[in-house]
C-alpha cells in the first residue's frame, strides 16, 4: 500500500540559498535519526559535503559523478535500489525516510519523474514532495535571470525563505508576493540560520504521516489557487500580481497557476486520452499537475499527478474526502494560459461525445482506439 512505502523528500534551491545549512540543522534533530540522506555534488571534487554532519553508520551517501539531473537514471536509481540492504541489520532496514539534496543548478523535474515512475523505486519508495530554499537577499535577481531557480520555486510543495534578517522588509514582502503568484499552494516558511522543524518539511504528499490515510484537501490545496484567481481577476498568469514595478522580460511572467473545477462526472477514457495528449504536445511546460477526479462508474475519486511529460499511475481512493464530488485539476504551467487548457478540454469533451477519440481524431471509433 502507498502509505507503507518509504517517503522521499527532494531538497533543492539555487546556489547559495542555504540548502546545506538547512540540512546540517535537520540531521542533528532526533526525528531524523532514521533518515537516509543522499547528497549530490557537481563536478569531480565535492565541497558541500565537507560541511555536512554525517549521520551514524555512514548513512549519508555522496554522489560525485556529476549533476544529479544528468545522472538521475544511473546513480540515484542504483543508490535507492541498493540502500535497503546496504543500510540494514539482520535483514531490517535502518532508515524509514529519504532526503535527497540536489545541486543548486539541478532541474528538479527529471528527479521527480524518476521517483514517480521507475519500478525498482516505486515498489519501495513514494515521492513525498519538493522543498525549495529561496535566498531572500538575492532571490529577486536570481528569479529574473536563472530559469532553474524559477522552476525550483514553481515545482515546490514547500518554500523555505532564508536570510530574511539580512534583507530589507519591503523587499521580503514583495518577494513573498511574487512567490505566492508563482506557486500559490506551496507552504512558505521563513528560516533563520537553517533552523526549521522537520515535521513542517515532511508529509507533503497525499498521505498524512500521522494518520497514514489520504489528506486530499491539504495535498491538493485548490483553495489557494482559487483564492489567487479571485484576487487577480481570474487571470491565468498570476505573475502579473507582483506588488512592484514590472519588467516584462521576467521569466515568471510566463508561469501560470490555476485550478479547473468540473461539475459533471468524467469518462475515464476521455480524461486519460486528454491528459496523454496534453503531456505529449506540451509536457515540457506542464511543470506540475495534481487532481482529484469524479469518474463515471467509480465509487471513490481518482487521484492524478504529473510532472512535465510524465504522469504518475492513477490511484483510486476508497472514499471521497467530503460531500463535494466535483473534479478539480490544479496546474502550474509555463507559457500555457488557463484559457488554452479550458478550450482544449472543452473540445475534447465535445469530440468524445460525438464518438471521436480526440478533436483531431474525427471518425475514429472509441472501441477501436482504447486508451
Amino acid at each position: 500500500m502507498p502509505e507503507s512505502l518509504i517517503p522521499v523528500t527532494l531538497l533543492t534551491g539555487f546556489l547559495g540559498s542555504g540548502k546545506t545549512t538547512v540540512l546540517n540543522h535537520l540531521v542533528r534533530r532526533p526525528g531524523l535519526a532514521r533518515t537516509l540522506v543522499i547528497i549530490n555534488e557537481f563536478g569531480e571534487v565535492g565541497l558541500d559535503h565537507l560541511l555536512m554532519s554525517r549521520l551514524p553508520d555512514d548513512s549519508v551517501v555522496e554522489m560525485s559523478s556529476g549533476c544529479l539531473c544528468c545522472t538521475i537514471r544511473g546513480d540515484l536509481v542504483s543508490t535507492l535500489k541498493d540502500a535497503h540492504w546496504r543500510f540494514s541489520r539482520g535483514g531490517e532496514s535502518q532508515f524509514d525516510r529519504v532526503v535527497i539534496e540536489t545541486t543548486g543548478l539541478a532541474d528538479p523535474a527529471p528527479i521527480v519523474q524518476t521517483l514517480m515512475t521507475v519500478g525498482v523505486i516505486t515498489r519501495r519508495y513514494r515521492f513525498d514532495g519538493v522543498v525549495t530554499t529561496v535566498d531572500l537577499t538575492n532571490a529577486e535577481r536570481t528569479l529574473d535571470t536563472q530559469p532553474e531557480a524559477l522552476k525550483q520555486a514553481a515545482m515546490a510543495d514547500c518554500l523555505l525563505l532564508t536570510k530574511a534578517d539580512l534583507a530589507e522588509p519591503a523587499a521580503v514582502t514583495a518577494l513573498e508576493q511574487r512567490l505566492l503568484a508563482i506557486n500559490p499552494s506551496a507552504r512558505r516558511l521563513r528560516v533563520h540560520n537553517g533552523a526549521v522543524a522537520p515535521d513542517s518539511l515532511f508529509g507533503l504528499g497525499l498521505f498524512d504521516p500521522a494518520t497514514k490515510i489520504p489528506d486530499v484537501a491539504r495535498w491538493l490545496n485548490e483553495e489557494a489557487f482559487l483564492d489567487a484567481q479571485d484576487a487577480h481577476g481570474h487571470d491565468a498568469h498570476l505573475g502579473h500580481g507582483h506588488h512592484h514595478d514590472h519588467d516584462l522580460n521576467r521569466h515568471d511572467e510566463r508561469i501560470g497557476a490555476f485550478c479547473l473545477v468540473l461539475d459533471q462526472p468524467l469518462d475515464s477514457g476521455l480524461i486519460d486520452a486528454w491528459l496523454d495528449q496534453q503531456l505529449s504536445l506540451c509536457g515540457r511546460d506542464m511543470l506540475r499537475i495534481k487532481g482529484i477526479l469524479n469518474v463515471q462508474g467509480r465509487s471513490g475519486p481518482l487521484v492524478i499527478q504529473g510532472v512535465q511529460h510524465v504522469r504518475h499511475p492513477t490511484m483510486e481512493l476508497p472514499a471521497w474526502p467530503s460531500d463535494d464530488r466535483r473534479s478539480k485539476l490544479v496546474f502550474i504551467t509555463r507559457g500555457i494560459a488557463r484559457e488554452t487548457i479550458e478550450a482544449s478540454l472543452g473540445a475534447f469533451i465535445n469530440a468524445w461525445q460525438q464518438g471521436e477519440t480526440s478533436p483531431v481524431g474525427a471518425g475514429k471509433d472509441r472501441q477501436a482506439n482504447p486508451t
